[in-house]
């Protein structure tokens, strides 16, 4: 169960987010409406230390609460893509059918190597664990 009811209230929730994570230097995302039931959220969070976070979701609301309907997060230190996460199916790897079809993309051979990500889902908001992701990076502990 989403704990946003409208796209209103995850639009205000997106750009309060530097006040809820004080480690945040700026946010550029933008919730972009592409139609009556249809939005994309762009952008980039970014943290200490030359770090950011890319973010794209494909929002829909046509019955109810937001969606997630598709969605890429890319973690960044400079011009180094460190991993990034995705919702692209990969039906045949049984090593992601724990959190199908959420999985993260890491090191070495990022494209090709991938893992679950059990924290992340359809049901907004992702994007809390991902900044306290980079968060504990900042922090020596991830």
């Amino acid at each position: 169960m989403s704990q946003f009811q409208s796209l209103r209230e995850y639009e205000i929730f997106i750009y309060t987010l530097p006040e809820r994570f004080p480690n945040l230097l700026y946010s550029t995302l933008v919730v972009a409406r592409r139609g009556r039931y249809l939005a994309e959220l762009k952008g980039d969070v970014a943290f200490p230390g030359g770090y950011r976070l890319a973010v794209y979701e494909r929002l829909t609301w046509d019955a109810g609460p937001p969606t997630i309907e598709g969605y890429s997060y890319e973690a960044w230190r400079e011009n180094e893509k460190l991993y990034w996460y995705d919702s692209q199916p990969h039906p045949t790897d049984p090593a992601l059918a724990s959190t199908h079809p959420h999985h993260k993309h890491i090191p070495p051979d990022i494209k090709h190597n991938r893992i679950p990500a059990p924290g992340l889902s359809f049901t907004p908001p992702n994007l809390p664990s991902l900044i306290e992701e980079i968060e504990s990076i900042l922090s020596g502990s991830g």
